[in-house]
């Protein structure tokens, strides 16, 4: 089961090497009541994903060590229940990789944070 206290919305795994964008996006989800844990790089965020349960992650494409294809290739792998965010400045070559292993959603950077509301909202709703 999800790993949540009463007080959140859903427990969010954002992996980013990027620290201002991994800064505005654990903001701004904290902000709209989500627990939310940092990664800032696809190593930490694998070491992450085995030590505790999320109910999102969102991925960063391009970051060392370990790519977020990579992250989500393992994820979809062992959890394929996870729903994932890839988040890319590269472009159609990458969003297209990011589809390929089965991110449940693409987007480009810079991103609206409206539209990722409405994405982590859609992806984290119950049925």
């Amino acid at each position: 089961m999800p790993n949540k206290d009463d007080t959140s919305r859903g427990n969010i795994l954002i992996v980013e090497d990027d620290a201002e964008v991994r800064s505005m996006l654990n903001d701004y989800l904290t902000f709209l009541g989500y627990k939310t844990d940092v990664a800032a790089d696809g190593l930490e965020g694998l070491n992450k994903i085995k030590e505790n349960r999320y109910d999102l992650v969102i991925t960063d494409i391009a970051m060392p060590y370990v790519s977020g294809i990579g992250i989500i290739s393992i994820l979809k792998r062992d959890h394929p229940e996870i729903p994932v965010i890839a988040i890319t400045g590269y472009g159609y070559h990458a969003e297209e990789l990011a589809q390929e292993k089965n991110a449940d959603f693409i987007m480009g950077k810079p991103f609206d944070v409206q539209k990722l509301k409405e994405t982590v909202e859609r992806l984290l709703k119950k049925d």
